[in-house]
């Protein structure tokens, strides 16, 4: 991808006037709980009447949306809007911090919600359970200052940019994975936005999620703070928002780096959405039904597999780790970068069907797709991946 990066030597990051503003003077109990704020000349008590009346939109509560989340509301932000659908799972709470033991099971929304609460009921939390697409995200976005995006894929990324430059409102963006994390603020009606940094998405499969590369926890405390920050900086008017800049983090390290980032006077103005999983090459499983297996199809072959009355493959292209943690039973491992670069396919068995399965089926439609390229013929992946197959077991639910 090439993107408007410049050196350092470019012109200095602006100061934006304040975001929201000043909301009603502050009750006693209030005037106490935000006295530390109120001290710092810089944003004293009109920069925290501010702060009470902003909105604040967060895409979900996960890993960077936990963080900011408890920060926001620790703030003082008036409202605090939270986009997501999923619930909470054992391997979130490594990192997402929003979240508890007593939390398992339930839905993030819920959660954060009562986590939020608890820190400060002085916040109106709105709950928004829905997956965000392009026939949602602008009235979505229409009814708060600021969105600070945490999600973690190209596809909302783009949608989440475009949706934000059409709508002229700020938004604060944050990336994490393993050891590496990115954090700046776009603003398409005073400078770039996320496609003057990445003109183009990557290719499928060429950069994994936190779920299937993992990620330091610790590493989204330091950026979510970051997010943070940002918001309240715009919010409030004061200091040098990112916006043009894109700090970079190595946890490894422990070292930050600053890159200018430059809007493109060529790039045609963004005036609608789009299908952004098209756009982003992730194309619905259900545009590709030949190329599918449900689980509910593969538990009937696996039995039959059993009986000696079905002969397949069933082929798992994910990592070493993720197969010790969880597998289908009868799989064999054949990691998919070794499927793409070709040097694993003497591995693959010979003269029999070939079933692949990934996490949730991103890879294991990229190995597909190099199987066919290869010569494979009867290549089929399981939709939805293990993630797929474990619902299925947990709900007992039949085909």
């Amino acid at each position: 991808m090439v993107s408007l990066i410049q050196p350092l030597k470019a012109a200095a990051p602006q100061s934006l006037p304040p975001l929201v503003e000043p909301g009603p003077p502050l009750a006693a109990e209030e005037l106490e709980r935000y006295s530390r704020h109120a001290l710092i000349p810089e944003i004293g008590l009109e920069g925290q009447r501010r702060l009470r009346n902003a909105r604040v939109l967060v895409i979900g509560a996960g890993g960077l949306g936990s963080p900011a989340l408890l920060y926001l509301a620790a703030a003082g932000v008036g409202t605090l809007g939270i986009i997501d659908d999923d619930t909470v799972e054992l391997s979130n709470l490594q990192r997402q911090v929003i979240h508890g033991v007593g939390d398992l099971g339930r839905t993030k929304l819920e959660s954060a919600r009562d986590s939020i609460m608890e820190l400060n009921p002085g916040v109106n939390v709105v709950l928004h359970n829905v997956r965000l697409d392009s026939s949602n995200a602008l009235e979505l976005f229409e009814g708060y200052d600021i969105i600070l995006d945490g999600a973690d894929n190209f596809a909302t990324r783009y949608l989440v940019n475009d949706a934000a430059a059409i709508l002229g409102k700020p938004y604060v963006w944050g990336s994490i994975l393993r050891f590496d994390g990115q954090v700046s603020v776009f603003w398409d009606k005073f400078g770039p936005n996320y496609r003057d940094l990445y003109p183009e998405p990557p290719a499928p499969g060429t950069v994994p999620s936190c779920a299937e590369g993992g990620v330091f926890g610790m590493l989204c405390a330091s950026i979510g703070a970051m997010m943070v920050t940002e918001a309240v900086k715009l919010i409030t008017g004061v200091g040098q928002s990112l916006l043009g800049r894109l700090l970079v983090f190595d946890a490894l390290t422990s070292r930050w780096r600053e890159i200018r980032i430059s809007k493109d006077p060529a790039a045609p103005p963004i005036t609608g959405l789009v299908d952004y999983e098209v756009f982003c090459g992730l194309l619905p499983a259900a545009r590709n039904d030949g190329e599918l297996i449900t689980a509910a199809q593969l538990a009937t072959r696996l039995a039959s597999r059993d009986k000696g009355e079905d002969n397949f493959a069933l082929v798992d292209v994910r990592e070493p780790v993720e197969f010790e943690i969880s597998r289908i039973p009868g799989s064999v491992l054949i990691p998919v970068a070794g499927i793409r670069d070709g040097s694993a396919l003497e591995q693959l068995p010979q003269g029999v069907p070939l079933i692949l399965h990934c996490k949730s089926g991103a890879r294991s439609a990229q190995a597909l797709a190099s199987l066919r390229a290869a010569g494979f013929a009867d290549v089929v992946h399981l939709e939805g991946g293990i993630d797929a197959w474990n619902a299925r077991d947990k709900s007992g639910a039949q085909e």
